[in-house]
């Protein structure tokens, strides 16, 4: 009997310190999942990776709306020396060159090019490209150099170029500006072959812009919608391309050949600069550039003509405002002031 009351006292003993011992490690646990369960929770309501964009996105932009801010524009930003062998150009360097050098606006001639087994043969193989969108400054057949450029220029890969630039570049916004003269369904299909575009058009038709004005900056780029395109062409709004003439005002084009034309003036004479319209206000777009293109006369207009030209005619035109984009040619020269394209942006932005 004593052996038996020392066997089962024994027992006792050992259960009681197990039972001990899975009260402790219980207690241990408990710590860690009740933190892990909290974390899970706080995760679904707020997802860190919005929440860092959003306050990325409003430590970069501030509460400006985008009528509120000023881009670098560039003219024909197409017509360079390293995207093709053009003889007559309005930049220096490639499309994907000037985004990177802070050109947030690019302003790109469409035209449809139909195959040619002529120019195919008598370039000797040189100029066989299929039907498409191109990228050309007049007639895609005429004069290689000036209306056209080898290797062609397609307009899906460069706007490829522009949303790969966004991809890799997550606080940007970039604005396309189209002299278009190509059909709605072929700008559609050349639209279509570029990846990634249609996540980060923006629409303002779907945004209410006309009803509650734009968007603050910083929404664009936390939603990813960064990516605005504009035509010269009415018929394509349901494709997310805004009709110029609707959503802007604009200056003419010209500074006339001895850029001495400094008169701020409509380019349409049915929508004046000074336009006001309840509840929403267009954004500006200022050319600032003369009749042909030159390094020389890009140097000279560029500087201090630029600043005084938007201080003295283009703000009073406007009623008081400053310009949105800002276009110019070969934008990184000017005059030696110390005033630059991108130093008058930047000048705009920091306006009050």
């Amino acid at each position: 009997m004593n052996t038996y009351l020392r066997v089962r006292s024994r027992a006792l003993v050992c259960l009681l310190v197990l039972a001990l011992l899975g009260t402790v490690t219980t207690a241990a646990a408990a710590p860690g999942a009740t933190a892990r369960a909290t974390a899970a929770t706080a995760t679904a309501a707020t997802p860190p990776t919005t929440t860092a964009a959003s306050a990325a996105a409003t430590a970069r932009w501030g509460d400006r709306r985008l009528d509120e801010v000023a881009f670098l524009t560039t003219h024909n930003a197409f017509t360079n020396y390293e995207d093709s062998r053009w003889s007559s150009v309005n930049q220096s360097e490639s499309v994907r060159a000037q985004l990177d050098n802070g050109v947030r606006g690019l302003s790109l001639d469409t035209h449809w090019y139909e195959r040619s087994t002529w120019l195919c043969v008598i370039s000797f193989g040189s100029d066989c490209y299929p039907s498409d969108v191109y990228l050309c400054h007049g007639d895609c057949k005429t004069f290689a150099g000036a209306t056209y450029a080898l290797p062609r220029q397609t307009f899906h890969g460069t706007m490829q170029t522009v949303v790969d630039f966004l991809a890799t570049h997550p606080q940007e916004v970039v604005t396309v500006f189209l002299e278009d003269y190509v059909g709605a369904d072929q700008l559609q299909a050349s639209l279509g072959r570029v990846n990634g575009l249609q996540n980060m058009l923006f629409r303002a038709d779907e945004w209410g812009v006309r009803q509650h004005g734009w968007p603050k900056v910083a929404d664009l780029v936390t939603s990813g919608k960064r990516l605005l395109i504009f035509s010269d062409r009415s018929d394509r709004e349901h494709l997310g391309v805004m009709y110029d003439k609707s959503w802007t005002v604009s200056n003419f084009w010209s500074l006339g050949d001895l850029g001495n034309d400094l008169a701020c003036v409509s380019r349409w004479a049915d929508v004046q600069l000074d336009r006001q319209e309840p509840g929403f206000r267009r954004l500006f777009t200022m050319s600032h550039h003369r009749n042909v293109p030159t390094v020389l006369t890009a140097a000279l207009d560029n500087g201090a003509k630029l600043r005084g030209r938007i201080a003295e005619q283009c703000r009073s035109a406007t009623g008081g405002r400053d310009p949105n984009f800002v276009s110019v040619d070969f934008h990184r020269l000017s005059d030696g002031s110390g005033h630059t394209p991108a130093s008058v942006v930047a000048e705009l932005n920091a306006r009050p």
